[in-house]
């Protein structure tokens, strides 16, 4: 990660990504691209009873649509389902308990889900954490940013779609970060082994360039479903109070509210318009936007990108077999 490349990305986050650049990009906004009725349609959203899933979540209930919660905590996601509840009047909003660390739980999950439920018509993949400190999962010996940032969507998604090519016009929406502009892909994916200087920061970063590799790899392979990433900006959530540290208590004043960084996820599951845009694209405030930093040397070979999907496949079916 280069001096360059932080001093650019902190720019571009002070004018693009703020509060303010929130409210300049929406005075270009036109809101019926989301003033639609969704009633009978099937979505399914992670880490979906706070901060972004949460507003999400609430947007698409109050458009009609059917809202299958993926959280991890029980009680926080019924608090928050009762809250949506009597703010939409809309009752079909479903909990589903998963820790998404836990990738053989994740598989099992998606497998009921597909063999109880007919359709589904859009995946959100908003979940996500930054964790402090390194440690693997006790379950697959997994670096836990990794299991629950990179390998719990793949295997998601992957389990997922069979039922969603079963809709008309499916759709999958990955909340990503900026800070994958840090990044080049690492084909190794993943590893056990402690690095001399763990830097959470480093490792969600690469976990979120891991996700939009995957976006583009999926939008290659499967063309009736359209596949679009996205950064909500800098948003003021649980999870970035968390794992910002320093940054989160010094320009926090500047962070846009969980609404305001869902505002791009909800115009990608319902705008009709996004359906012209190529799939496997990268957004930011409705428009398509870079995913590479001008000069920056982010860019992984074939190689790499080739190298990178085996590893997830091979560790994917090692996790969940």
């Amino acid at each position: 990660m280069t001096v360059y490349r932080k001093a650019l990305l902190f720019t571009k986050g002070l004018i693009y990504e703020s509060k303010n650049g929130y409210i300049n990009a929406s005075k270009q906004f036109d809101q019926n691209d989301v003033s639609v009725d969704v009633t009978g349609h099937v979505f399914m959203v992670t880490g979906a009873n706070s901060g972004i899933g949460k507003e999400v979540t609430k947007e698409l209930a109050s458009r009609g649509g059917e809202v299958h919660m993926v959280c991890r905590s029980l009680e926080r996601a019924n608090a928050a389902r009762d809250e949506i509840v009597k703010a939409t009047k809309n009752e079909k909003i479903f909990i589903h308990i998963v820790d998404l660390s836990n990738i053989r739980s994740v598989g099992e999950f998606a497998k009921k889900f597909s063999e109880s439920h007919e359709r589904l018509d859009i995946l959100v993949n908003n979940a996500g954490e930054m964790v402090a400190d390194w440690r693997l999962t006790e379950t697959e010996n997994l670096e836990v940013n990794f299991a629950t940032n990179s390998m719990s969507h793949f295997v998601l998604t992957e389990s997922l779609l069979p039922l969603m090519e079963k809709s008309e016009r499916p759709r999958v929406v990955n909340v990503t970060s900026s800070g994958m502009l840090l990044q080049c892909l690492n084909p190794k994916c993943f590893s056990k082994e402690k690095p001399n200087n763990f830097e959470a920061l480093i490792a969600y970063a690469q976990c979120k360039r891991q996700l939009t590799v995957l976006t583009e790899h999926w939008a290659e392979k499967h063309s009736s479903v359209h596949f679009s990433c996205m950064h909500p900006g800098w948003v003021d959530t649980p999870a970035a109070k968390r794992g910002l540290g320093d940054f989160y208590e010094k320009m926090s004043h500047k962070f846009r509210t969980p609404a305001q960084g869902a505002d791009t996820v909800v115009w990608l599951c319902l705008a009709e318009k996004v359906l012209s845009i190529p799939s496997g694209s990268y957004f930011q405030d409705r428009k398509v936007s870079i995913k590479h930093l001008p000069l920056a040397t982010t860019k992984e070979s074939k190689r790499d990108r080739s190298e990178f999907l085996k590893c997830m496949k091979d560790l994917a079916d090692s996790c969940t077999n």
